[in-house]
């Protein structure tokens, strides 16, 4: 009868994640922090119902791999070149300031080593964390104030987008590092020849989907096909180029993107992930988070953490927006429009995690981050535009 227990586990941890985002997004909360909160509950942190299994980890897995693939999908390439060379301009400043941040802060804690050492990787490791970006906070915020479609709007939505892009090549290389086989040069040849590979093999692959979608447009043939496609690029950025999965995924998704169908695709795959995957994926960084070794220095580390998190976004994009000619108010506005993490900032502690680079422990600061964040953006947009508004009429 025990081999039968992950069908409990799985149906408190589903329904726990379910009715605690339900109930944080009727308060205004997002929906990812509910899922968080009850892994943390039914979990090891509190009631100790479900345990980490190999199980759970895979389905995680599986639910990473399906939201960064929802993510490509949901790229908007035509803004992307609308807003073109300011906004990658912003997104590349929001990845290095907070990585540079990050990676001072973990070794003004954790001890100074040279470029290369243990210490120094956990540390840009760190920095990579901070650099995360969540769109989908961004949009949701910016959207209720009726500003997503403005200059300022499309510019902060365009460099998250750009921000996640960045964000995942630096993982994939900072991972790479990890390895004691690695070099440098060894790494940038490999994601060369990734990226090299992903676009002749996304250019057959768009024309092929692109000659189903007009012969079976709207059917679920192609959704199904399209999630082979994803798990297939995963694997292969894991297995033959030493890349992380979910960059696989991601690429997946971008060169499905532009198909006509490529929103019914989304939709058909969302609703496989919101049903049980994603919710496993959040929940299972609840149970994996722990407190036990809570002490004085981690306390005061994930408070720094959070504090440089949220300044590294605001100082590398708001003075790189200055830079592209935004006045000092606008320039504020992007930098805190950026400061908001959430899926990428988590998916790429879960990473980190899995190869080593960082403890369950440091769960605690990527999670405070990722609430406060959350829950502050929004306030300080709608005041910061209800002050624009007040500037204009005086």
């Amino acid at each position: 009868m025990d081999s039968y227990l992950f069908l409990r586990d799985l149906a408190i941890l589903v329904f726990a994640a379910k009715f605690l985002s339900v109930t944080l997004r009727h308060y205004g909360a997002p929906a990812v922090v509910g899922q968080i909160l009850a892994g943390l509950i039914v979990g090891p942190c509190l009631f100790g119902w479900v345990h980490e299994s190999l199980f759970i980890d895979q389905m995680a897995e599986i639910g990473v791999i399906m939201l960064m693939f929802e993510a490509g999908l949901g790229t908007d390439m035509k803004k992307l070149r609308k807003t073109g060379a300011k906004a990658t301009a912003i997104a590349c400043s929001g990845v290095f300031v907070p990585m540079v941040l990050g990676c001072i802060l973990y070794m003004a804690f954790y001890g100074w080593g040279p470029v290369g050492s243990d210490t120094f990787i956990k540390g840009l490791f760190i920095g990579t964390i901070m650099a995360a970006t969540s769109v989908s906070i961004t949009v949701a915020a910016l959207q209720e104030l009726g500003r997503l479609n403005g200059l300022i709007g499309t510019t902060i939505t365009s460099a998250a987008i750009i921000d996640d892009v960045i964000g995942i090549i630096v993982l994939t290389f900072v991972i790479g590092l990890k390895s004691s086989s690695a070099n440098t040069g060894t790494i940038v040849i490999k994601s060369l020849l990734f990226f090299a590979f992903a676009l002749i093999s996304g250019i057959i692959v768009y024309n092929i989907f692109k000659w189903l979608d007009s012969r079976y447009e709207h059917t679920r043939r192609i959704p199904i096909i399209g999630l082979c496609y994803a798990l297939l690029m995963a694997y292969i950025a894991e297995t033959y180029f030493g890349l992380a999965d979910i960059t696989g995924a991601y690429v997946a998704g971008i060169v499905l993107c532009n198909l006509f169908d490529a929103s019914y695709i989304q939709r058909r795959v969302d609703i496989a992930s919101y049903m049980i995957f994603s919710p496993v994926f959040f929940a299972g960084i609840g149970l994996k988070t722990s407190f036990s070794s809570m002490n004085a220095t981690l306390l005061i580390f994930s408070i720094c953490f959070v504090i440089v998190a949220c300044l590294g976004k605001v100082i590398g994009c708001g003075l790189c927006a200055k830079l592209c000619k935004f006045n000092n108010h606008e320039s504020l506005i992007i930098g805190v429009g950026m400061m908001t993490r959430g899926e990428v900032a988590l998916i790429t502690a879960q990473k980190g995690l899995s190869v080593n680079l960082l403890t369950s422990d440091f769960f605690t600061p990527v999670i405070l981050m990722i609430l406060f964040s959350s829950i502050v953006v929004p306030i300080l947009l709608k005041r910061l535009y209800a002050q624009s508004h007040k500037l204009s009429a005086d």
